[in-house]
This record gives structure tokens, C-alpha cells and sequence, in this order.
């Protein structure tokens, strides 16, 4: 047989797939691909906190004075590292919030340094949250693609710092992918952003699906959300799956920024006290499509680490990790090469502590923050007044009253009660808006104990809303209180928004009644004047009366489920709500008297608030607790 003929025959055999053997007819069999494991790496509601947000504690039964510092964008890339050097397979996940509601070293930049740092940190895909749509879509895109912020040609003078704080230029956007899979552009029907993306790990892919809540055009200024359409998050995920399948991905996790809070007062950051009971990411969760096998979830500020049954009762794991980058969330997940599915998941929240001696701060991100630092300081550290007391943005009893709040309301009514700014007579502020920590009493930056600085005041108002004026009758005003509960009046089903009104508007309301008849005795102080808008039996007197109201923008356009507020009349728009409580709280800076909770002698020496049963003031459906 010539070579040539030798050759052809070795060709036909290899087209059949068959190898020559041994003379001994023996073959060793490959082994079967062995399962391993993935180290996935979650966070949320980062909020531009480049610097740290204070102490912070495994569960509230850690003393104050033990707390360890936490958080800061330097040891948040740090920890992120330290767990990704543990495994070569790995992969860093957000649910969503890491811009908006930023503090001042963040939002003066236009969250730049935000995405700067996260790219840096090694964020790969991240949900998009409410808050990434309070500047709109355009501002988003932008942030996700790069360039530098300009009008008609003129650069931002907030955008593209990156010459000084050693970052490119332009811009460079974001490194990391926003996943929006319920997020719909109207006029295309297509997602703003992708719906999900994919990693491979030795040879199997994983899906990252990432979404807001449903709710989200209810908490963000309609502007912010114009010409999107926001889907029902478990129907959005359950549609995707036949399309991952398709692809041969069994390999499912769910970015989800919506979520839940602990129902014990432990609250340990690995606890799942009360199971999430009646929470939206509980609903969520039992809805989903059997496919998806890990939820990280956020929005709530809470940290849980929760197992809870999907659409089959079969519990997955369900994650949050506090806020403001104080928690991580480690998750070892183990994948099956033949199956390419999740077989477990080992699901450990930890705190990004910084007083770790095995730990050094990541340098690069500490140049970049400091550099920030050097930028803003100068307008963040000046003293703009003083308090007698802390004043937190937690409800500080069970009506619902927010010292905080009562001292911003005050300030957007000074602001707008001159005849030539509205005349308004009253001014309510909603409870979301007044961030946290509220105005602490205890320096910061060696300004001296009772002092504000304007930094401070801007973490607590971080949106840049202007107020509006608008007239409203007295009927109005009853509904859009009666608006408050979970239900009631279009309200959100899940959600009780109790407003904080300005000095001398009082009223009581009762859990107990039914939707419309809740809020009774309102009444108005006007210097030594007293007058009742709803009686004692919930009956409004001159239901026709007009009266002139102030709010932010965000609730004048039907934001936190206000629409009343859409049927105001001769608006007028005013100043930005930071310059509003710059200016009164100059009243109160030394030499003069420093701001005292409850002085005003329009508050007749008692809560704005008063409430009739019950023991806490409630965020979700149920009012009588």
C-alpha cells in the first residue's frame, strides 16, 4: 500500500471519529468534569460613599462604642480584592442605588467619582436602582458611556476632574455594565440598558439579570423617568428565562434593587428575623421562575441573608448588604460543569471594617477620594448654623415625627412665605428625602460640637429639588394626608409615606379607620390665630378654602404616590431645597441662638403629629402597628 493510500485511509477513519488503539486493546476513560466553585461578590446601595459613613455593628446588640469604622471606597475595594484573591473565579455584582442621593464629594461631580470608584473596586454588572434615574435617562446613558458633562458646548464645571484627581479624560464611564431588564424605552420597546450579561467560568456561563423596582416612576421625579415603561420584576425575570435557556445558561442569578426588612430587633447582618414577611422582595421572590438560583437585593438599606421559597416552594438564598458600602456580601457559589447549574451557595454577609491590621486601604482609590476631598472641602467644611441637640432623620415616635424634618420643613417655608416666593402658609417634606444620619450634634471636621456644616446639611439633602408653591383647598389637603397610608387613594399597596409638616399644622390620625377617614383634627397656628381645617370626627369644615402649600418638585409632580399634589393651582416655583435650609439655618449660627427641636411658638409646645394607638411608625402596608 503506497504512503498516499496509507494516508487516505488514516483521513477516513478520522472523519468517523475513530482513534486507532493499543495492541492491547486497552483505553483509559476521561474522568467526568468535577464541580467547582465560584466566589460571587455582591453590594448595594453604594450612594457615592467615597469616604466612610461612620461605625457600624453585626447586629444592633453591638455597644455604640464598639462599633468598628466602616465603608469608605479605599477599604471597599480593599475587602473586594482580599475575597477575590481567595478564588481565581470570581465576579463583583451590584443591586442597584450607586449614584443619586450621593454625598457632596460625589454630587458636586455628577456622580462621577462615583462610577470612578466603582470601576476601581471592580464592580462588573450592577442592577440600575430608583436613584439612577433622578437625573433621567440621558444622564445615565451618559455615565454608563463616558464624555464629559456640557450645554451648548460648555463643559459642566462639575464634570471631568480627571486632570486633577488622576482619572482620564474625558469622562470614562462606567467599566461596569447597568443591567435595566424591566426598564422599557416606550418609543422603541426595547430595555434602556441590557437586561442582563453573562461570565463564563471554565467553560460555563452565568447570567446576571439586573433590575429596579416595579415602583420606581413612584419615587422618582417624573421628569427623571419620562418616556420609560417599568415592569413587573418576577414576570420580567420568568419571561428571560426560555432566552437563557436557548443559550444553554442554567446558571441564573437576579440583581434586584427592591427589598425587605428584618422583623426582630436583632437585625444581625447574617439573620433573617420574621422571614421578610410582607416584604416586596418576598413577593418577588415567590413568583420566580424555579431556573433562578440566587437573588442579591437591595433599596431597603437593611442587611439580611434570608433563604426564601420561589414559585415552587424551593428557597434560594436572598441577600442585602446594608448601605453606603459598610457590608459585602460573599457568596461562594458551587456550579455542576455537566448540569452548568448552581448546585449551593454559601452566602456570608461581612463587614468592611477599616481598622483591619492584616488590611491596607487600596491606594490608588484613596488618591482619587482624597483628591475629591481637596476639591470640595472648602464649600463642604464651612459653618452655615448651629443645633442645641442631634436631630436624626429616624421617626423619632410612633406618629411618625422626624426631627430632621420638621427643621427642613420649617426651612422651605421661611423660604417661600414672602409675598413675592408663594405666600404659602404651609410646607410639607417627604420622609424619603431627609437622608440619613439627619444633622448630628458631635463635630466632623473640627467645626465644634453643635455646629453645621454645609457638607452636613447637604448629606441630609443630597436631590437638588426646587420647591413649589401651589394652592391647594382644604378638601385638598385632607386627601393628599389621607394619600399617606399603603392604599389609600392610588397610594402604593406596600408603602405608608407620613409627610412632615412645617410649624403650626397639626393633625391626628388612627391606623385603625379606614382609607378617607384616618386623619381628623387638622388645624393651622398662624401667628396668635388657630384655625380647624377637619374637625374631630374627620369632617372637613370649608372644604372650597384655598391656602398656599409648598413642596419639592419631586412631590409636586406626583412623587412617593402624591398625586393630589398634581391638582395644585398657580404654581410657582422657588429656590433649590439646599439653598432654602442654607438660609435659615444662617438665623441660628453663631452669635446667635443655636436651632432648638420644638421652639417654635407656632408648635403650641406639642408633635405636629399626634396618632391615636399604636407603638412604631410604620413604613410598610400595616398602620396599626
Amino acid at each position: 500500500m503506497t504512503i498516499r493510500r496509507i494516508a487516505a485511509v488514516i483521513a477516513v477513519f478520522s472523519g468517523l471519529g475513530l482513534t486507532a488503539c493499543s495492541s492491547n486493546n486497552s483505553s483509559t476513560p476521561e474522568p467526568a468534569p468535577q464541580p467547582f466553585v465560584v466566589k460571587m461578590i455582591g453590594f448595594n446601595d453604594y450612594h457615592g460613599n467615597l469616604q466612610s459613613p461612620g461605625t457600624f455593628g453585626v447586629n444592633t446588640a453591638v455597644a455604640a462604642a464598639d462599633r468598628p469604622p466602616v465603608g469608605g471606597a479605599d477599604f471597599v475595594a480593599a475587602h473586594v480584592a482580599r475575597l477575590k484573591s481567595q478564588n481565581p473565579l470570581s465576579v463583583v455584582v451590584g443591586a442597584g442605588d450607586s449614584i443619586g442621593a450621593t454625598p457632596l464629594i460625589s454630587a458636586l461631580f455628577l456622580d462621577e467619582p462615583s462610577v470612578e470608584t466603582l470601576n476601581r473596586i471592580g464592580l462588573e454588572f450592577n442592577a440600575v436602582g430608583n436613584h439612577e434615574f433622578d437625573k433621567g435617562a440621558t444622564e445615565l446613558l451618559r455615565l454608563q458611556n463616558g464624555g464629559c458633562k456640557a450645554q451648548n458646548g460648555v463643559t459642566d464645571p462639575g464634570s471631568c476632574k480627571g486632570a486633577t484627581v488622576g482619572t482620564p479624560v474625558p469622562f470614562e464611564g462606567a467599566k461596569f455594565k447597568w443591567l435595566a431588564a424591566n426598564v422599557v424605552a416606550t418609543a422603541t420597546g426595547r430595555t434602556l440598558l441590557p437586561a442582563y450579561g453573562t461570565k463564563t467560568f471554565n467553560g460555563v456561563q452565568v447570567a446576571f439579570i439586573g433590575m429596579t423596582l416595579k415602583a420606581t416612576p413612584t419615587i422618582v421625579t417624573p421628569s427623571g423617568v419620562a418616556g420609560l415603561e417599568f415592569r413587573d420584576e418576577a414576570q420580567t425575570v420568568n419571561a428571560l428565562i426560555p432566552e437563557l435557556r436557548a443559550q444553554g445558561i442554567e446558571a441564573i442569578v437576579v440583581l434586584v434593587h427592591e427589598g425587605g426588612f428584618q422583623t426582630g430587633s436583632l437585625s444581625d447582618i447574617n439573620g433573617c428575623e420574621g422571614a421578610l414577611a410582607g416584604s416586596a422582595i418576598a413577593d418577588i421572590v415567590k413568583r420566580l421562575d424555579n431556573a433562578v438560583d440566587l437573588v442579591v437585593s437591595g433599596h431597603t438599606h437593611a442587611a439580611y441573608n434570608c433563604r426564601l421559597p420561589n414559585a415552587t416552594g424551593r428557597t434560594i438564598p436572598v441577600s442585602s448588604s446594608s448601605a453606603f458600602g459598610r457590608v459585602l456580601t460573599d457568596m461562594d457559589v458551587t456550579i455542576d460543569p455537566v448540569t452548568k447549574d448552581i448546585t449551593a451557595a454559601t452566602v456570608t454577609n461581612r463587614l468592611v471594617v477599616r481598622n483591619d491590621p492584616t488590611l491596607t486601604a487600596d491606594a490608588k482609590v484613596a488618591s482619587i477620594v482624597a483628591a475629591y476631598n481637596g476639591l470640595v472641602s472648602p464649600l463642604a467644611n464651612s459653618v452655615i448654623g448651629s443645633i442645641t441637640r442631634e436631630l436624626g432623620n429616624g421617626a423619632s415616635d410612633s406618629a411618625c415625627n422626624i426631627p430632621a424634618g420638621d427643621l427642613i420643613a420649617d426651612s422651605q417655608l421661611a423660604a417661600t412665605q414672602p409675598a413675592a416666593f408663594g405666600q404659602a402658609v404651609i410646607a410639607f417634606m417627604n420622609r424619603g428625602g431627609v437622608r440619613s444620619p439627619g444633622f448630628l450634634f458631635t463635630q466632623s471636621v473640627a467645626e465644634g460640637d453643635g455646629n453645621v456644616t454645609y457638607g452636613e446639611a447637604f448629606t441630609v439633602q443630597p436631590f437638588g429639588n426646587s420647591l413649589v408653591t401651589m394652592t391647594l383647598t382644604a378638601q385638598d389637603i385632607k386627601d393628599v394626608l389621607e394619600q399617606q397610608f399603603a392604599g389609600c387613594r392610588g397610594q402604593s399597596a406596600t408603602a405608608t409615606r407620613i409627610m412632615i409638616p412645617s410649624t403650626g399644622f397639626k393633625y391626628i390620625w388612627d391606623g385603625s379607620k379606614a382609607c378617607d377617614a384616618r386623619v381628623r383634627n387638622v388645624t393651622l397656628t398662624t401667628g396668635a390665630s388657630t384655625e380647624q381645617l377637619v374637625d374631630a370626627a374627620g369632617k372637613v369644615l370649608n372644604p372650597a378654602k384655598t391656602y398656599r402649600v409648598t413642596v419639592n418638585n419631586f412631590m409636586a409632580t406626583g412623587g412617593d404616590g402624591f398625586t393630589t399634589f398634581l391638582k395644585g393651582q398657580n404654581l410657582l416655583g422657588g429656590a433649590q431645597d439646599i439653598d432654602a435650609l442654607t438660609a435659615y439655618l444662617s438665623q441660628y449660627k453663631a452669635p446667635r441662638a443655636p436651632y432648638a427641636l420644638g421652639s417654635q411658638p407656632a408648635d403650641l409646645g406639642s408633635p405636629r403629629i399626634q396618632r391615636d394607638g399604636g407603638t412604631t411608625c410604620p413604613s410598610g402596608a400595616n398602620v396599626n402597628s
